[in-house]
């Protein structure tokens, strides 16, 4: 009888792991695809074409954050300064630009400046051994206190309109944010599932000691999952300040944890060698959807903080239940 008893709850225990597996897995499609047609029922105006265009643009930029922070949550680390860095790069491009820099240059110098950011994150992380949690956050909030103190918390310039082409602009029906994003989730995709690089980035997120005796350098690979964070949030910053249109110190303030959510609902790991780019892809439209729709029903914007606490608060309870089981 106890050995049946015990089996019975092997059995139980077995399933509850399918399901949350699934739900980590499949089941953020799934999700996504009834959050889809609740939305159809809840409100006539999301389907708009108007509409559906706002949605892509603003998932692209959380988009390309996700694609950087993805990569570093599977090589088991974390990211928190993305937000930092996206307003460094908005106001970055608004003051070269504004002192007569030409707009090619000036986007390469803020490409630059964020890669450096990443750079700096993953020598703190791989180096000098500091917790991914407290570097990022705390670089973070360097960034944003010397950025604050340099403009005097004014931004003293305006977009160029190249920038606004990029946010804010379409080719055909498709806003060309969106088509960034497919491109750079398509090449992110590429590298991590059909390059040396990505088996030895899930390697090292998988089991670090294993793969140093495999012959992987991982905190190399962990570096440079930062550096491409840290270039992403470049990228997305200047996509998302050419969608609003205008250079804001506050642009993407709370992406950090948004894109943290959109990627552990997309399926990815907290402890590392688990993860997709396709998964991301569906939990960032989970994510810009519920915001949307909070705006359609016509509800105050603070719901808006709700819902993401809420968002947050599943993704990581969902992870924590799986570990449990």
């Amino acid at each position: 009888m106890q050995n049946k008893a015990l089996s019975a709850r092997q059995s139980a225990t077995v399933r509850i792991k399918s399901i949350v597996d699934a739900l980590q897995g499949g089941g953020i499609y799934v999700a996504l695809l009834l959050v889809l047609i609740v939305a159809r029922f809840l409100s006539l105006a999301f389907y708009q074409s108007a509409n559906i265009q706002n949605v892509l643009r603003q998932a692209s930029a959380l988009g390309i954050l996700s694609i950087g922070q993805t990569i570093v949550m599977i090589g088991g680390g974390i990211d928190l300064s993305v937000a930092a860095t996206m307003q460094l790069a908005t106001i970055s491009i608004a003051e070269l630009t504004h002192r007569g820099s030409p707009v090619a240059l000036a986007i390469v110098v803020v490409l630059m400046l964020s890669s450096l950011v990443g750079l700096a994150n993953g020598l703190l992380v791989t180096r000098f051994k500091v917790p991914a949690f407290v570097a990022t956050l705390f670089l973070g909030s360097v960034i944003t206190g010397a950025r604050l103190v340099y403009t005097r918390a004014t931004p003293s310039g305006v977009l160029p309109p190249s920038i606004r082409v990029i946010g804010h602009d379409s080719t055909g029906p498709i806003p060309n944010a969106a088509l960034v994003f497919l491109v750079l989730a398509i090449l992110a995709d590429i590298v991590l599932r059909r390059t040396t690089f990505g088996r030895k980035l899930f390697a090292t997120g998988g089991n670090t000691r294993a793969a140093w005796l495999s012959g992987v350098s991982a905190n190399r690979i962990r570096l440079i999952t930062y550096v491409f964070s840290g270039l992403l949030a470049g990228i997305g910053g200047l996509v998302l300040a050419g969608y609003v249109g205008y250079a804001d110190q506050w642009i993407g303030r709370g992406y950090d944890l948004d894109s943290v959510a959109a990627v552990v609902i997309g399926g990815t790991s907290f402890a590392g060698g688990r993860g997709s780019i396709l998964g991301t892809v569906a939990g960032v439209l989970l994510v810009t959807v519920l915001l949307n729709l909070v705006l359609l029903l016509n509800l105050n914007v603070q719901w808006q903080l709700v819902v993401k606490g809420l968002v947050i608060i599943f993704a990581v309870g969902l992870y924590s239940f799986r570990r449990k089981v």
